[in-house]
């Protein structure tokens, strides 16, 4: 059972990079300049992105903003990804 639930919370750590990494792409924004934006560690946004953080939810805010983006417009990205199935709990 728990080796499932990090299976699945893997899988959503990756969706929010996967999601992070595409809008800071997109904007055409450096590591060091977004992160800087919202005085992060440029190490803290890379594990972030590499889908090795489990952010807390002010930091899902702060990176949502960094990125232009509300946290339901992030959330709904990482749904999409992961599929309406998608759940922690078993």
């Amino acid at each position: 059972m728990q080796d499932k639930f990090e299976e699945s919370k893997q899988l959503l750590k990756n969706a929010l990079a996967n999601v992070v990494k595409k809008h800071r792409k997109k904007q055409k924004k450096s590591l060091s300049k977004i992160s800087a934006e919202i005085m992060m560690t440029k190490s803290m946004w890379q594990t972030l992105e590499k889908g090795k953080k489990d952010p807390q939810y002010s930091t899902i805010w702060r990176v949502a903003q960094a990125l232009n983006l509300t946290v339901e417009d992030l959330s709904k990205e990482v749904t999409q990804l992961l599929g309406d199935d998608f759940s922690l709990i078993d």
